[in-house]
């Protein structure tokens, strides 16, 4: 293979299906998008490659497409492809960006399934066979996460978790039909059919490139494998404001043009979960109807409706709480035992289930003071919408905690 760079591909975002019959035949196209990662370079490349052989036999291509990175990573990628033929290296001086890095990588390609990975070795390569694995057994688009079992992040503080969580919500609040398909949306790490997304109009913004993928693309079937998340070993992290700004924009973005319509699979509620969900919820129904009528009924104690709901609805999401980790989402809190981590899944479940009790407050005295609707019927009404809620939100959120030493 020669020693040159492989020109970059211009023009519109789209990806075309493979032309010609007469190129070898590459199964497999991974992109690297770097920007300064010289120091990090040579040991991914050796740690891949080893993989992708044992693998593919040679019937692949690791694509290293460098921001025109001022410490030289395109050259230190140049290097190196005299050592290794399936490598080829794209320096890009006119665009920046790791969204369309990765999508210039793939219009440069010639593989039925393209892959991406981050160039800092946060990610681990050795996920990369049990995502392969999920492309032969049918899935059109195989991520990484960090949210179900086997994934977690090595040690991230807590602002970091909040950013990552809050950004998660917000997706999920813009988005729901994209962000919900996956219990990890934030991820960079995964790999799709040429076909699923070819001939695609893509239009990305930021660093998030999965949402772009699975907001534009034709993504049928999707499977997740856990990774740990690790921490950098050489070179400076690149997360900055920016990039949570750039994620909103990204979402509004997908929202105004209805990209969400071309999804082959609608959002579909895990039935039985939902229903061992609501059973618990009667339970705590019960107990917020009878401390509800105990603290504000004018022949018990007779206090304000606000504040008798408040105390209720309180109890009521510590039963629910202890019964929903109990049976509900056993398979994922067994997963994570300890006190410690039971405390954490409680406090999202409070804080979700409070936002709750916020909409319940909202509607019940809606119904109750301008509708006339009586106290307890009404009660009801706003606990039915905000089961839903919780549900939804708890399911993405409180039950994906990971946390690995």
């Amino acid at each position: 293979m020669s020693n040159k760079l492989t020109p970059v591909p211009i023009g519109s975002f789209q990806i075309n299906e493979i032309l010609s019959n007469e190129e070898p035949s590459i199964r497999f196209s991974l992109i690297v998008p770097t920007y300064n990662e010289s120091k990090n370079l040579a040991k991914l490349v050796e740690i891949l490659t080893e993989l992708l052989n044992n693998y593919f036999y040679g019937e692949y291509e690791l694509i290293i497409v460098d921001d025109d990175s001022p410490d030289s990573t395109w050259q230190v990628g140049l290097d190196l492809m005299p050592d290794y033929p399936q490598l080829r290296v794209i320096r890009r001086q006119q665009e920046k960006g790791l969204s369309t890095a990765v999508i210039r990588g793939w219009q440069a390609s010639q593989g039925e399934i393209l892959g991406v990975i981050d160039g800092d070795l946060q990610h681990p390569p050795e996920t990369l066979i049990q995502m392969l694995e999920a492309i032969d057994k049918g899935a059109d688009l195989a991520v990484a996460s960090r949210h179900v079992e086997g994934g977690g992040v090595s040690d991230w503080g807590f602002i970091r978790r909040f950013l990552s969580r809050g950004a998660q919500i917000l997706g999920l609040l813009i988005l729901p039909n994209v962000i919900g398909r996956v219990s990890d949306p934030m991820s960079g790490y995964f790999i799709v059919r040429r076909s699923a997304i070819a001939n695609c109009a893509m239009n990305p913004l930021g660093y998030k490139i999965l949402i772009e993928v699975l907001g534009r693309g034709n993504i049928g079937s999707v499977m997740e494998v856990g990774y740990v998340f690790q921490e950098r070993q050489e070179g400076e992290s690149k997360v900055t404001w920016r990039q949570y700004v750039d994620y909103i924009l990204h979402l509004l973005r997908l929202r105004s043009r209805g990209r969400i319509t071309k999804l082959r699979e609608k959002f579909r509620t895990p039935i039985k979960r939902f229903l061992s969900f609501g059973l618990v919820g009667l339970s705590g129904v019960f107990l917020d109807m009878t401390i509800l009528y105990l603290l504000s009924d004018e022949y018990t104690l007779h206090w304000g409706l606000t504040r008798s709901k408040i105390i209720a609805s309180e109890i009521a999401i510590i039963n629910n709480f202890l019964w929903n980790d109990l049976w509900t989402f056993r398979d994922f809190s067994s997963q994570q035992t300890g006190w410690g981590k039971r405390m954490k899944r409680f406090l999202k479940f409070n804080l979700i289930c409070l936002v709750g009790i916020g909409l319940n407050l909202i509607i019940l005295n809606t119904l109750y003071n301008y509708f006339h609707v009586n106290k307890y019927i009404a009660n009801l009404i706003a606990i039915a919408i905000v089961t839903i809620w919780n549900f939804w939100f708890n399911l993405k959120l409180s039950w994906r905690v990971t946390q690995t030493k």
